[in-house]
């Protein structure tokens, strides 16, 4: 019984390597107060693959600490996020579809503008200006040569 508390005390620490997210509101200050590349991750919530990839990335402690240390991640779920969002100088809605329905933002920031591929990864420099485009699942190690390619320019 012992261990298994102990075991329990111990379960959040090995949890603590999340990347850090933040929402297009904050990136916004945060862009005003220190400039960074920015990572922009959509995603749905029915999305298996977006599940496994999330899941492989926060293992991956390398590929986080550069994320949290070096760029603003924004985790954007393309097709339950409801309120309107301001980026880049222009206002995204969400747009119903009977039960569902997808983001105006999602569809803007996609290449495939009948429907995102997902999972969706955007990065973007400090400028705003487009670095980098995935569509698909990505390894850790595709994604961190790729971020150490653009914290390097």
């Amino acid at each position: 019984m012992k261990t298994f508390i102990l075991f329990l005390m111990l379960v959040p620490c090995f949890c603590l390597s999340q990347m850090k997210t933040g929402t297009f509101s904050d990136l916004e200050i945060l862009m005003k107060e220190d400039p960074r590349p920015i990572i922009i991750h959509l995603y749905t919530d029915w999305c298996s693959v977006c599940k496994m990839e999330k899941y492989t990335l926060n293992k991956d402690q390398a590929t986080v600490d550069l994320i949290n240390e070096h760029f603003y991640m924004v985790s954007f779920e393309a097709e339950k996020t409801k309120e309107k969002i301001q980026f880049q100088g222009k206002e995204f809605e969400y747009l119903p579809n009977g039960n569902s329905g997808i983001h105006e933002l999602a569809l803007a920031l996609s290449k495939n503008k009948n429907q995102p591929v997902y999972p969706l990864w955007i990065v973007l420099d400090k400028n705003q200006k487009l670095m980098y485009y995935h569509e698909g699942i990505i390894t850790p190690e595709k994604i961190k040569q790729k971020l150490l390619e653009i914290s390097a320019l």
